[in-house]
């Protein structure tokens, strides 16, 4: 077996994209320009990245999913496919599509089917098992509006 890096080797994806090894990048996946996946990172079979995203280390997108453009996925992100794992049956996924400058908090988990709208935040630790609307961060379990993205802005803004 060929000696590998135990971590940290940047690998060039072409076009400014970037993983850090070791991660895992499915066959058919499109990584976009000058999105960044972090080490021990997982993203599945035919996902589609767009530009400009971040996917944080030990993050998991499901085989198909779909981010927009400059998308960002927090640590231990969990994207799921499987409306009735572990089906096996890849006619009964739902995957899940993730709307232009969106955010995703650390430790998220999204339900298989669940679409986040552009511009909306799923804050750190949340679960969730409906569309999340555009313009809207969300939080808890199950995940419930809190605020507004511009709410939101103005608070990050303020810091």
């Amino acid at each position: 077996m060929p000696q590998q890096p135990l971590a940290g080797e940047r690998i060039d994806l072409g076009d400014g994209a970037v993983a850090w090894w070791p991660c895992h990048i499915g066959k058919g996946a499109i990584v976009g320009p000058n999105s960044s996946i972090g080490a021990l990172a997982h993203v599945g079979q035919q996902v589609s990245i767009g530009e400009d995203c971040k996917i944080q280390g030990t993050a998991y997108i499901a085989d198909r999913s779909v981010l927009g453009k400059n998308v960002f996925v927090g640590p231990n992100a969990t994207l799921l496919n499987d409306r009735y794992p572990p089906s096996g049956d890849s006619t009964k996924w739902a995957p899940i599509h993730i709307g232009d400058h969106a955010v995703l908090g650390g430790n998220v988990t999204v339900i298989a089917g669940c679409n986040v709208g552009e511009g909306s935040v799923l804050g750190a630790g949340s679960v969730l098992t409906k569309d999340l609307p555009a313009g809207e961060v969300w939080v808890g379990n199950p995940a419930s509006f809190l605020m507004t993205r511009k709410e939101y802005n103005n608070k990050q803004e303020a810091i």
